[in-house]
């Protein structure tokens, strides 16, 4: 089994952190833009399309760069804990995701988008780049 130091756990669970704080990120920035009328190519919400593939790169970039499954995991959480509270309607009828098309593209293919990047994400057996022990000394 492979021992960590404390700088090691500490710099581990900062750049976990910082990884949620990236898809939080993504979240509250694509869900006030994605429906941008700038962005419309007839009924094509490209907006959307644009954040649903930033969101299914960061993910699988940071399952990669984490070599975890948890790397892409923790950022897909980030994104879900501002979109999911995007979906509600409050009582004076505000809604940041709105029917129509462009917010289901967004909303539904985010999903899509975080699920199929947790599946192409390493499993955590090699370890991560930014978290490697120190290599096991030979005795002879």
């Amino acid at each position: 089994m492979e021992h960590r130091s404390q700088a090691e756990s500490a710099l581990g669970g900062a750049a976990y952190g910082m990884l949620f704080v990236l898809g939080v990120v993504i979240g509250v920035v694509g869900g006030f833009t994605h429906p941008d009328p700038r962005w419309q190519v007839g009924p094509v919400p490209v907006a959307a399309i644009v954040w649903v593939l930033v969101l299914f790169a960061v993910c699988l970039g940071a399952g990669k760069l984490m070599r975890a499954k948890l790397g892409a995991f923790i950022t897909a959480v980030g994104w879900l804990l501002v979109t999911m509270p995007f979906t509600l309607k409050l009582s004076a009828g505000d809604l940041v995701i709105a029917d129509g098309l462009p917010g289901y593209v967004y909303l539904y293919g985010g999903l899509a988008g975080i699920v199929a990047a947790y599946v192409l994400s390493p499993s955590s057996e090699r370890g991560s780049w930014l978290l490697h022990g120190y290599p096991p000394k030979n005795s002879m």
